[in-house]
């Protein structure tokens, strides 16, 4: 086998193992809430499925868990089932999290109620909410808190409230991505606004972890892009018109113009990527209408970052700037995938005559068949689980 033929292959098989993947669990949303008597509730949104098998943010495939069964048997199972084994978790759950004051004084947590929703789209972690009571002393400048990363990350703020004067705070999120304690929130002041560049940087950094390494199908669709056009030109017309189209969505998805659900926007998002795939395969050459449908699927993938984006939150003093931010993260992201394989295939292969035979063709059914099986198994009909 030439040398040429070995790169090409060595290029395929990478790109089927490294795609083939599964859901990833979402980080766990905690509100704390303390009013001017003292009490505190504290409000967690996370998948108990995770919880109870100890499936976190480490694992990239849940299925690489050495219990994903156990996590996709509990995704299958209804409010009361599930309920019932989380009754079992319950004491565990409560040694394990704890919240601080400034004195260093655990405060005593006990669990309200959870709330299990119905089975849903299980291709979309099913998210409970937790809810923990407590009692903190008035003299207590601060709080802080810690959800242990075997749980998996977390996203936490605290809102103060006085609700005889109709009075409230929200301090910032603080993404917890170690297995320590948040940094202080304060009760007794208003917390100054986050500065600009901390709200840039941060919603930088989440737009282009969306893409690389968590945004796999969008990976998948940036790629089959490059393939059938790595001359630069037609390749930017392409991802300019991408970029234009997830924006138009992905604002007015921010904005509560309209909402499309998750078991709609997946399937979908997936079957763009198995069109891209075969149009490279079958198509001569580059054709104009190829705008217009990049366009078109630009749309789609926008509702899919703006699904992820509406559980994270946005600020409402700097909504614009954060979703610029993201907008630039996702645009960074997308740019290094090109360049990456602009280095790795394009220069050097680019031009040859049996580029599109060996590299284009090829690379570009992987593409299609991933998709398509991400296709069916978004589709949720148990097609695979009949195999």
């Amino acid at each position: 086998m030439s040398f040429y033929k070995k790169i090409v292959l060595f290029f395929i098989l990478s790109l089927y193992c490294s795609l083939c993947y599964s859901d990833l669990v979402k980080p766990a949303l905690i509100e704390i809430v303390v009013n001017e008597n003292g009490d505190v509730n504290v409000n967690i949104r996370a998948s108990i499925e995770a919880l109870l098998t100890g499936i976190n943010g480490r694992y990239k495939n849940t299925q690489d868990a050495p219990n994903a069964e156990e996590y996709d048997k509990l995704r299958h199972m209804d409010p009361a089932q599930l309920a019932r084994e989380f009754d079992k978790f319950k004491q565990k759950f409560l040694d394990e999290i704890s919240i601080i004051d400034n004195n260093k004084d655990k405060i005593s947590l006990t669990i309200k109620k959870v709330e299990i929703p119905e089975r849903g789209y299980p291709k979309v972690p099913r998210i409970s909410v937790i809810d923990l009571v407590g009692k903190v002393d008035l003299s207590a400048q601060s709080l802080q808190n810690y959800y242990p990363l075997a749980f998996g990350d977390s996203v936490v703020r605290l809102k103060q409230v006085n609700q005889k004067k109709q009075l409230y705070h929200w301090s910032e999120w603080q993404w917890i991505r170690e297995d320590k304690y948040s940094e202080p929130m304060s009760l007794t002041e208003v917390v100054a606004h986050k500065p600009l560049y901390k709200t840039v940087f941060n919603y930088i950094e989440l737009g282009f972890k969306h893409i690389l390494p968590k945004g796999m199908d969008h990976i998948l669709f940036i790629l089959g892009l490059f393939l059938f056009s790595s001359a630069f030109r037609p390749l930017l017309w392409q991802v300019t018109m991408f970029t234009i189209a997830h924006t138009i969505t992905l604002g007015l998805a921010m904005n509560g113009v309209f909402d499309l659900p998750a078991q709609i926007v997946q399937p979908l998002i997936a079957l763009s990527i198995v069109y891209v795939g075969i149009e490279n395969v079958f198509s001569r050459q580059l054709q104009k209408s190829r705008l217009i449908l990049v366009f078109a699927f630009g749309l789609l993938h926008g509702i899919g970052f703006a699904n992820m984006l509406a559980d994270f939150g946005m600020p409402d003093y700097a909504f614009a700037t954060a979703l610029i931010s993201f907008n630039i993260g996702v645009e960074l992201g997308q740019l290094t995938i090109l360049v990456v394989a602009w280095l790795l295939i394009g220069l050097w292969f680019g031009k040859r005559p049996w580029y599109k035979t060996l590299v284009i063709n090829p690379a570009s059914i992987v593409i299609a068949v991933i998709a398509f099986y991400w296709f069916i198994d978004r589709l949720d009909i148990g097609f695979f689980n009949q195999l």
